[in-house]
């Protein structure tokens, strides 16, 4: 599933989000074409007419060199990280923390990209300037496949917080295959509207590429405001839009039942879409037998996490789990969620 998560996200936003920050370095491996593009509109129309359909195809040959060579960059980028989440596990406080992280830097790189203060040009990552002053006065002399390759090679120096987010799903499948296969795919998935867009983008005129920028930005701040909530959730935060939003609506709370032991039971049956119900009641001062049932669950939510006892649980595609919850203090609340923050509940004692 994490492959499936990987693959849409690429699809949907990393595309758009990756071509904000690594631009410069497509920019720099289409300088040649670009070049001989200006001199054939210098040229009558007639002859221009004529060579214009042969520009196309080498326009779009550097640009799907680059993504190849970008594609193989975060596969063995994703094995890496996988090999090191398999010797270093993080807990859910420190996947909090990563996304906390990747958070800030979003935001920062979208308000960059606005111009909104000079401050925010440091919320960009580049490769050594030497090296890219290097490649790109090679690049304006060369009009062969070796630029493209390795700039897109390059673009692992300067991931965009969407990619960010994808390097820290692989080290957390703690598995080096696993985190090859999730960088794959989110590349392969974000290679489609990167290739649409750097194509037509340089046959835009310039107040055409400044709206599609700004647009580019705005989609890179709500992602980073994604990522706090996600990182809010991972920590049991009651302060989490989810969080406030459960406590503000009238949401349907299950309460617990009494075992003949007299332990509280409360069920919940964990979704590919997260778990049901959200919002439960238990007595305080007693111990609660909490059930786990999945069917064929197959999404990040079989990662069931309760941060504030130090609980996480990788629940079975298909069965139930008991997880054995001590007796609280009234007016205790207790946020669980999978191990990304994207789904979530709240068990409160009263």
């Amino acid at each position: 599933m994490n492959v499936v998560i990987a693959f849409v996200t690429g699809l949907t936003t990393g595309g758009l989000s990756c071509l904000a920050v690594q631009g410069g370095l497509l920019a720099s491996s289409l300088a040649a074409q670009l070049e001989q593009d200006v001199q054939q509109q210098r040229q009558p129309r007639t002859r221009r007419a004529a060579a214009a359909g042969a520009s196309k195809p080498g326009m779009a040959a550097p640009i799907l060199l680059f993504l190849a060579a970008k594609l193989a960059a975060y596969t063995l980028l994703g094995f890496l990280l996988g090999l090191a989440g398999s010797v270093v596990q993080l807990d859910s406080t420190g996947r909090a923390v990563l996304q906390f992280a990747i958070g800030i830097f979003m935001i920062g790189n979208a308000l960059r990209m606005l111009n909104v203060h000079p401050v925010f040009r440091y919320f960009a990552f580049e490769p050594p300037k030497m090296l890219t002053r290097y490649l790109r006065r090679k690049a304006k002399r060369d009009t062969g496949w070796m630029t493209p390759l390795v700039l897109g090679a390059l673009t692992v120096l300067i991931p965009c917080g969407v990619t960010q987010s994808m390097m820290a799903l692989a080290v957390a499948t703690g598995d080096p295959f696993s985190g090859a296969a999730v960088l794959f795919a989110f590349t392969l998935g974000a290679s489609p509207v990167f290739f649409a867009v750097a194509y037509f983008a340089t046959r835009l005129g310039s107040r055409l590429e400044r709206s599609f920028n700004r647009l580019v930005a705005v989609t890179v701040l709500v992602l980073g405001f994604v990522a706090i909530e996600t990182g809010l959730n991972l920590m049991g935060s009651p302060y989490s839009i989810s969080a406030l939003t459960r406590s503000l609506t009238s949401a349907p709370a299950v309460t617990a039942e009494a075992a003949p032991d007299g332990v509280q039971v409360l069920s919940i049956d964990v979704k590919n879409y997260g778990y049901m119900p959200e919002v439960l009641v238990a007595a305080a001062g007693s111990p609660v037998r909490l059930e786990l049932n999945t069917w064929n669950t197959r999404s990040c939510s079989r990662a069931f996490t309760i941060p504030a006892l130090k609980v996480e649980k990788l629940l079975p595609a298909t069965g139930t789990v008991v997880i054995e919850i001590p007796p609280q203090p009234a007016g205790s609340v207790l946020q669980f969620s999978c191990s990304m923050g994207m789904y979530g509940g709240v068990i409160r004692f009263n």
